[in-house]
């Protein structure tokens, strides 16, 4: 049976806090041109980490990089990167 531990899901609230705190103190920079192929190209790099965990029956890897992944897909619906409209495969209407 695959478990999180403590250690392991503590250590992602440091990192993804401090992140955070990096984003958040960070200028804008964007460059929309490249916005779409960016996300793709990160969510389809995810998903190929997930199937590689998956296959290890390595579950918890697996769960954790096809939510980054989702995550990837509805940051870019949200910002209007992607032109979706179903909120039962995003976070969008």
């Amino acid at each position: 049976m695959s478990l999180i531990t403590e250690d392991k899901i503590l250590k992602y609230f440091d990192i993804t806090k401090k992140a955070l705190k990096k984003a958040e103190d960070s200028k804008e920079r964007i460059n929309i041109l490249n916005a779409r192929n960016a996300i793709i190209r990160m969510v389809k790099n995810y998903l190929s980490d997930a199937e590689h965990f998956y296959e290890k029956k390595d579950y918890v890897n697996a769960f954790a990089a096809i939510n980054y992944a989702h995550g990837w897909l509805d940051c870019g619906a949200s910002l209007g990167v992607f032109d979706v409209h179903d909120s039962t495969l995003f976070a969008v209407d």
